[in-house]
């Protein structure tokens, strides 16, 4: 069950701020480790300028999950941009089409308790990711 969804603009790097701000703040509204929360701030930074950089912007939904026992928080980025031709090559250590290292989305997926990612050409990426409150 979803509660509380938020969709925030990234459409310049001032609203990658306020994303990680609003991510920090669910994530302490749900108990989340000072760990956790650096977890999920930092995977939602990575994709945030992901988003910006190369989907020339597009949005960041976010929600309260409660599934049974479990709390956590789902992030769902979206663009519409190029798309990502080969995305198993886009999550390999290193591989980057732009001038960063190469760590953002396989950076993202390690520090995500759930991770999926769907991009077609010419159409947009999504990216989801959850991380759950450790008990």
């Amino acid at each position: 069950m979803l509660n509380n969804a938020t969709t925030l603009p990234i459409l310049r790097s001032e609203d990658i701020v306020r994303m990680r701000q609003a991510v920090r703040e669910r994530a302490v509204a749900q108990g989340f480790s000072l760990v956790d929360q650096t977890k999920i701030v930092t995977a939602a930074s990575e994709l945030a300028r992901n988003t910006l950089d190369y989907g020339q912007g597009g949005t960041m939904r976010i929600a309260e999950v409660n599934e049974g026992l479990r709390r956590g928080i789902r992030l769902v980025f979206e663009d519409q941009g190029p798309g990502i031709a080969n995305i198993e090559l886009a999550l390999t250590d290193g591989y980057t089409t732009g001038k960063g290292l190469g760590l953002g989305l396989s950076g993202a997926r390690r520090l995500s308790n759930e991770f999926d990612i769907k991009s077609e050409l010419g159409k947009g990426t999504r990216v989801m990711i959850a991380r759950w409150k450790q008990v």
